[in-house]
């Protein structure tokens, strides 16, 4: 006896496309991986437990976290150092 397939279903990574109902405007929640990658690379679960511990701004939807770009994109101005990424040379002393 063989059992009936199971149709495949295929995930993408694609970035979410804001939605429009009756005339509000939603903003698509990032995943815990889609927020990782937007914060620069950092691991899932390092996003999770930021999320977890309170210091990312985050949404908990059942056991999943999901996350605003704009919160994240607010959040990462307020907590940027201001510094430039290039290196520079410090002076030489003269006696």
């Amino acid at each position: 006896m063989t059992r009936p397939s199971r149709p495949t279903v295929t995930t993408h990574a694609a970035a979410p496309q804001p939605s429009n109902i009756s005339g509000q405007h939603f903003e698509p929640l990032l995943n815990d991986e889609q927020a990782a990658s937007f914060l620069g690379g950092l691991h899932p679960k390092t996003v999770q437990r930021m999320a977890r511990d309170g210091r990312l701004p985050a949404i908990r939807v059942g056991r999943f976290w999901r996350f605003r770009a704009s919160a994240l994109n607010r959040w990462v101005e307020v907590h940027s150092t201001g510094q430039s990424t290039r290196s520079f040379t410090p002076q030489e002393e003269t006696c």
